[in-house]
Order: C-alpha cells, then structure tokens, then sequence
C-alpha cells in the first residue's frame, strides 16, 4: 500500500509539472512604477517584468524567457541612455543574484559581510547603476520561470556553449526592437558561467544577419572562456588564489602579513610565473635542491606545509587546500568565497563534505526574489521559479572558443572595451589571477590592451555579498559604461590619420 501511495504522488507531481509547463505566459509583460534615490538622484521607474518567447526557423515558438527590465522613467530620448543587459551563470542559475544583490535598484537584506538578515526580503540599494543605465536581467531556458513550451523541442537545442549563444542573440535583437533601443549604447554583463555567456554573444550580435555592436562587456569572476591551460599552467594558476587566502587567515609569515594584500600579491604572481610554473614543467627532472627550494616558497605564500607540497609533487589541488588550510582548526573553507567556513563529517580526507557558502547564499536570495516578482512587481504565476537549477544538463561544453569571439569582436568593433572584476578569495575556476591570464591571451594587441582593464576586489565569487566592494564595484562599472561610450560626433573606425581636409 506504502509503494502504491509513494507512485501516486509521483504520478500527480509528474501532472502538476506537466501542466505547470502548458500554463507559462509565453508573451506577456507586468509594469510597475517605483521610486528611489541612487547614486545621490532621486527619480522613478519602470519594471517591466515578463516573458518574452524563442522562436524556431519556422516562426514556431518552442521556448519562453523570462526577464526583468529596469527602465529609468522620464527619458524621452533613449538614444544617449545606455541599456545594459545581464545574465548569471551556472549555467543553470537565473539572473536574480545581478539583480537582486548587485546592480538593480533593490537589494536582498543582508548585512556588511553578505550574510542574511532576518526578516529575509529586499530594501532600497541606494548603489544601483539604473542613474547611469537602464538593465535588463534575462533568465535563460530552464532558469527562473524560463521554459521549453513546446513538446517537440529538445533540450539540446539550448543546453550547450554555441546552442546558449545563438538562441539568446536571437532574443536579444528581438528584445532590442520590441523595446526601440537600436540607438542606444549597449553593454553586456555577465558573471561566473554568465561571462562565457557574454563573451560569445558580443561576437555573435556583430553577425551581419543581425548588427548589434556593443560599446562595452563586463565579465564579473569571468570563467576560463574556452583558452585551454591544462599541466602546469592550471596548476600554477592557483597560487595568487591560495595566497590571498591565507593571507585573510593570518596564515603567512609575519613579513606577508603586516603588508597589504595588494602589496604582496605582486612578489607572488613574479614567483608563479618566472619560478614555480618552470619548476613544475621540468617535472622529475627537477633537482632536489631546487624542488626543496620550490617547497619552501610554497610554504611561505600558501600557509601549506612544505611536507604537503613534497608529498604531492609541488601541486596541491583547491580541494586540498580548501580541507588543508584551516585542519588543524576543524573548519573547510568556502570554494566560491574562501571566507565562509563549513565543518566536514571527518577532519581527515582530501575534499569538503559541501560548498559552505552556497546554502547561505540560496536562502537569502531564493525567498526574497519569489516574494519580491509577486507582491512588489505584480507578477504572479504557479510557474515555480529556479533559482539554480541542474535542469539544464547535460551541458555541451564542446568548441567553447569564446575567448577567441571576444577578441574577434573587439577586432571588429573599434568602440568595444572590456572590464573584469574578480575577487581576491574565489577559489573555483573562475579565480583572479585565472582571469589576469584569460585576459593576456586575448590581448594578443596593444590596440586591444589599451581598452581592457582587470580590477580585483576584497571578496569572493560573487563580490557584491560584501557591502564595500559592492559599492567600489558599481562605482567602477558606473565609470566604465560613461568612459566607453564615445563622444558625440566621434568616428567609429581604426583612424591614425587626420581627417582629410573638406575641398
């Protein structure tokens, strides 16, 4: 009787899914009005919160995405107001951590260091970059209340690096139009998986069967983007990471550790480069005298025991370090922000038992932005809404060369300049001195270096959970979008000549 009662109830999960999928506005939109006092303006706003479909070759809609656009009211001229468009990663989280912790104008409740306050819900974030310009976060298929609607599409159409892209170009221009901003300066947001997302589409809105040229891309903890780095240079990579880590533990000798990060990070970027990635290229070649040599470095700029790094062949993995640093004292630390600490089943063993930020980041953010899209945006829907969803798996990650779109886009578009943010105490993939290299091997000019800028922060992988680096860093991407747009009048091409003179 038990097992009979246990199918019923996945049979009727099974309808209600299926019927939730059936019920999903495909094309609609809710606006609302609101006011707020940003960057020291006061002025109101527009939220238009709706669903906007993807369509087939044939004109068939076979998928629905949801999307939050954030429009400054008043403006009557949109051809100088910047639209900035924003996407998350995973691939498989929605928008709602851009939107709701960083750049929109309202805030999930947390204190100075990211952690959530009770009662959970949003407030007014006075930091927002809507002065400068209007956002729109998009939730690709899958995520938040984006679906796939029609029954004979497949998810491979979607789930993949290329399939991501050319359907979200398509939205976009559609996007552009439905909302009269051809004319506006563009610019595209993405972070952690949200950057390879951004990276492929600023190549992808050049194409001639669409001709969109952005002004400016912002990869926020950008991800490896396709550049292989794999032996040797992946493992030399983490160091910088390990170093600031430990650095925020009080774990380096004292001739580290009274100097600030920013200080030290130099000596040791010098030292993964030009010492240790040579040390580990030679392998067993090396000599003992220099792998001891190696070992102590190691030791002195990781926290690490040397005895650890010999017994592991100078690479200690993040998963190591993030059960090593901090043993002794009974604590793992965080991947995606060393900061947070979580505590393991066994202090022995090679990994953490879990992710020790991600739990307190969901639980902030996933009640707040459910009850923010239905009581203060008037969006109401059975629709469930996914925060970070596994459903969209498997993922085709082959022929990612989105470092190279990049690039080929920033060749093309003489007005295109790009911005990374990373923070000093993200450990995954997606680490600064990760995005340092990333960004050497796309500036392959100096016509292209000279508009690229890196900016790290006091944070982990999502730098507005600390208050400060929030406000430095909307400060900075403000600064960005106004710098990147060109003056009235300005030409749009590679010129080194002067003008030829009027006959």
């Amino acid at each position: 009787m038990k097992r009979v009662y246990i199918l019923f109830l996945l049979l009727a999960a099974l309808t209600f899914n299926a019927q939730a999928q059936t019920n999903i506005p495909k094309d609609t939109v809710v606006t609302t009005r609101h006011e707020a006092t940003i960057n020291g303006q006061h002025f109101t706003y527009l939220v238009h919160k709706g669903m906007q479909p993807v369509w087939d070759k044939d004109g068939k809609i076979v998928a629905t995405l949801s999307y939050t656009y954030y429009e400054r009211d008043g403006i009557s001229d949109k051809t100088a107001r910047p639209l900035t468009i924003s996407f998350n990663g995973g691939p498989g989280s929605a928008s709602l951590w851009m939107e709701l912790g960083y750049t929109g104008p309202m805030r999930v409740n947390l204190d100075d260091e990211g952690h959530a306050l009770q009662p959970y819900g949003v407030k007014e974030n006075p930091y927002s970059i809507l002065d400068e310009t209007d956002i729109v976060y998009i939730d690709p298929v899958n995520t938040g209340y984006s679906r796939i609607v029609d029954k004979d599409a497949k998810g491979s159409d979607f789930f993949g690096v290329n399939e991501d892209i050319s359907y979200l170009s398509k939205w976009i221009q559609t996007f552009v139009t439905r909302n009269n901003r051809w004319l506006s300066p563009k610019f595209l947001i993405g972070e952690s998986y949200g950057t390879t997302r951004v990276s492929g589409l600023a190549n992808a809105l050049q194409d001639p069967s669409i001709g969109m040229f952005v002004n400016g891309v912002i990869l926020l903890s950008p991800t490896g983007l396709g550049i292989e780095r794999d032996g040797p240079v992946e493992e030399a990579l983490n160091i910088p990471y390990y170093a600031a880590t430990a650095w925020y533990y009080k774990k380096l000798p004292a001739d580290l550790q009274n100097k600030k990060l920013e200080e030290i990070l130099p000596q040791i970027e010098d030292f993964t480069l030009n010492e240790l990635l040579p040390a580990l290229a030679k392998g067993g070649s090396i000599s003992d005298n220099d792998k001891k040599n190696i070992e102590q470095k190691l030791e002195n700029y990781t926290g690490i025991k040397q005895s650890v790094w010999d017994k592991n062949n100078l690479n200690v993995s993040t998963n190591l370090f993030w059960k090593e640093l901090l043993r002794d004292k009974g604590y793992t630390i965080g991947r995606l922000d060393s900061r947070y600490l979580g505590i393991d089943e066994k202090e022995a063993g090679t990994h953490p038992d879990f992710n020790a930020e991600i739990p307190a980041w969901t639980r902030s953010f996933a009640p707040a932005a459910n009850d923010y899209y239905k009581n203060d945006l008037n969006f109401k829907t059975n629709v469930p809404f996914w925060v970070l969803t596994g459903n969209v798996f498997p993922w085709n990650s082959d022929n990612n060369h989105t470092g190279n779109d990049l690039r080929e886009a920033m060749q093309e578009n003489p007005s295109l300049h790009l911005f990374v943010q990373s923070g000093y105490y993200d450990g995954s993939s997606c680490s600064f001195f990760n995005a340092e290299y990333s960004m050497w091997q796309i500036a392959t000019s100096k016509n292209l270096r000279d508009r690229m800028t890196w900016k790290g922060y006091a944070c982990g992988h999502m730098i507005y959970m600390d208050k400060q680096s929030m406000i430095e860093g909307n400060n900075d991407i403000r600064n960005f979008i106004k710098n990147a747009i060109p003056a009235k009048g300005q030409s749009s091409d590679y010129t080194i000549l002067p003008a030829r003179p009027a006959k």
